[in-house]
């Protein structure tokens, strides 16, 4: 009874000891972060935590001749024993003993996979340890398992670990394609990792592999003639690099994943596309000469999966580490097609409706063109298609900024506004006045591209985009989207562009560029068929590039990017929804805002209630130049009453008071509207 009693008490120990000390196999799951692209490619590797690489092995994409081999060489007995070879063991016990010290032999494959996870000195006290370990790690894993977590952790020098990292960095291979010379390599490195690594010690590499090849020939694992000639083979002189394409998109792929212990991530990259794409923006870049970078966006509009980000021209362009793609820019005019599309859906413009482009004045604020020129009355179409800015802003001050931008932010693209500006948005956003990301303008024109409807944009695979088309926001109708695109698609070419309709093997695209306030971002954003593309161009420190705009800088990228596309993916890139029907605009919407008359001109020079000083002498004064904005143009000048003349050489109203005093200057618009400045004129000569 006695006896029985301390049977089951040693063994209620081992379980309870088992239960509350396990093996840490949870340290096996610190492996090296892996971004695949749609098709299980290699995008770009990782260092784990350790700054090592480990790849989970996986026996499948193994060779199982390699498999077989290994088992022979390390543990014959592995498929039949429980952790523990007592023959072994026997044997090296008695070799220890005579010697003195700890002999190797008797550690099994389990017994080594347990001193991987737990180093300790080679000691007769680890080795018991290492025993104990390998029988719990027998009682949780299957041999497959155990063989999987051994080839997983085995070291091959310097910071190797696991056969995946191993073959593919001494021979640029997946474990599944190795020749015997290789097979031989691999099994010899664990056994003295730094002492055989290839590319350090050739000449001992080259020794221990012959030894396993003449242990397998030995054996009849391995023909004799074939281990003759694997012995003659190269011996790995360098390790080749992991894959290193779409860093900034990888990166922050293994920082959010990779820390959950998922090894490999499965991006919706296309990583063909995405290594021509980081080859045309660093080629695009390098032609700059101002310190600038690039970026780009591929869209894939039915699915809004990133098929391509480039977050800089490469990570040795200047700031080249910064993901472009997503630093809040200046979106400069990239916003005005959704200006017009909004004012569409409210049925106070078409695309043919007649709108001024004059000089204007909305309170404080007075926008200019690009050229600083005005075109008097255009049509919508042409004033988006010109990007004209006094149209544009004239447009969303009838549409509304505020809600404007609270659609936008319905839609996911939220405007910001720099910390040290007022934070309330104005007008000014019609022009790039408010910031945004590469990101969210690829999302606004995924959904012009999609009839209308914005939904997120997904970068994993495994995402379930079948709920994002539920729960997308509808920005404008499916009419109105297509009238937007064809706009865009009939704007002009670029210089030593034929014209998308009449070029047969050219996409046609609707596009967009915008340039921000002072240069600094230089934008083009549209989509041809299946994909959207935004292409960004400037500096990471966001200076100026003064007189580089969006159409110059670019859209010549944007192209080269559909040009790509269009190599790779013909079908996926041509486009037939580009055939816009002559509007005829309703009575109504025949001139933008018929009932709301032009405000009166405003004085810019002289202001009202100023001194000005003139530099007089007894025979000449040298005048003062007159200045007016807003109203309806056509200004005539008067002082105290009298009309002013205009120069015919220079087109200006020069004004020369006859002496010092107090006068009255009015300016009247070819309407008849007027402004008055009350002004003292003081002799300074």
């Amino acid at each position: 009874m006695q006896a029985l009693g301390l049977g089951a008490f040693i063994a209620v120990s081992v379980v309870a000891l088992d239960f509350l000390f396990p093996p840490p196999l949870e340290r096996v799951q610190n492996i090296s972060p892996l971004v695949v692209d749609r098709e299980g490619r290699w995008v770009h590797a990782f260092q784990n935590q350790q700054d090592r690489w480990r790849f989970a092995a996986d026996l499948e994409s193994i060779d199982q001749t390699f498999v077989e081999r290994l088992i022979a060489v390390e543990d014959k007995r592995f498929w039949r024993h429980p952790g523990i070879d007592a023959a072994a063991v026997l044997r090296a016990t008695l070799s220890s003993v005579r010697a003195g010290r700890v002999m190797s032999g008797a550690s099994t494959l389990t017994m080594q996979t347990a001193r991987l996870l737990e180093p300790r000195p080679r000691t007769f006290g680890a080795k018991f340890i290492e025993m104990l370990r390998a029988l719990q790690i027998e009682r949780r894993l299957t041999k497959q398992e155990i063989l999987e977590l051994y080839l997983t952790l085995a070291p091959y020098g310097g910071n190797l670990e696991g056969v995946r990292a191993a073959s593919l960095s001494y021979f640029g291979k997946e474990p599944l394609y190795l020749t015997d010379a290789e097979q031989a390599l691999l099994i010899a490195l664990p056994q003295a990792p730094e002492a055989r690594r290839p590319d350090r010690h050739a000449v001992t590499a080259k020794a221990a592999r012959q030894a396993i090849l003449n242990r397998l020939s030995e054996t009849g694992m391995l023909d004799h003639r074939l281990a003759v000639e694997a012995g003659d083979a190269r011996i790995p002189s360098s390790r080749k690099p992991f894959a290193r394409s779409a860093y900034h998109t990888s990166r922050r792929l293994a920082a959010e994943y990779g820390t959950q212990g998922e090894g490999v991530i499965s991006s919706s990259l296309d990583i063909k596309l995405q290594r021509q794409a980081e080859t045309i923006v660093r080629t695009h870049a390098t032609r700059t000469d101002d310190g600038a970078t690039a970026a780009a966006l591929i869209i894939d509009n039915e699915r809004r999966e990133i098929r391509v980000a480039v977050g800089s021209s490469g990570l040795d362009a200047p700031g080249g580490w910064i993901d472009l793609t997503r630093a809040v820019r200046s979106p400069g005019s990239t916003l005005k097609p959704f200006i017009y599309a909004l004012a569409f859906e409210d049925g106070i413009a078409g695309a043919d409706t007649v709108i001024d482009d004059m000089p204007r004045s909305f309170g404080s604020y007075t926008p200019e063109n690009f050229d600083r020129l005005f075109r008097g009355e255009v049509r919508v179409r042409d004033a988006l298609q010109h990007s004209l800015n006094v149209p544009a802003v004239r447009t969303l001050d009838k549409v509304g900024a505020r809600r404007f931008a609270a659609i936008l932010s319905a839609a996911g693209v939220k405007l910001k506004t720099p910390t040290s500006a007022n934070p309330e948005l104005s007008l000014a956003i019609a022009l790039g006045g408010a910031g945004v990301t590469a990101y969210e303008i690829a999302s606004l024109y995924a959904a012009l591209a999609d009839d209308g409807e914005v939904r997120p944009l997904h970068w994993m695979t495994n995402q379930d985009n079948s709920e994002s088309e539920g729960s997308g926001y509808r920005l404008m109708s499916e009419d109105t989207a297509h009238r937007v695109r064809a706009i865009l698609a009939g704007g002009p070419s670029l210089a030593g562009r034929a014209p998308g309709a009449l070029a047969q093997a050219a996409p046609r695209i609707a596009f967009k560029t915008g340039t921000s306030y002072g240069y600094r971002d230089a934008w083009s954003a549209g989509h041809a068929g299946r994909y959207t593309v935004v292409a960004w161009v400037g500096r990471a420190d966001g200076a100026p590039r003064p007189g580089v705009t969006g159409r110059a800088a670019a859209a010549p990228l944007l192209f080269d990017l559909f040009d790509m596309l269009n190599r790779n993916d013909a079908e996926g890139v041509g486009d037939s929804q580009f055939n816009p029907k002559k509007e005829e605009a309703p009575f109504a919407l025949a001139r933008f805002n018929r009932q709301d008359p032009l405000p009166a001109p405003e004085i810019i020079f002289p202001r009202h209630g100023v001194e000005i000083f003139d530099r007089m002498t007894q025979d000449e004064t040298r005048g003062f130049v007159l200045a007016a904005r807003g109203g309806a143009g056509a200004y005539r000048w008067f002082v105290d009453g009298d009309p002013l003349d205009v120069e015919t050489t220079s087109g200006r109203t020069l004004w020369r008071p006859d002496a010092p005093g107090f006068y009255s200057v009015a300016v009247v618009d070819e309407e008849g509207r007027s402004a008055q400045a009350k002004v003292r004129v003081i002799s300074s000569g």
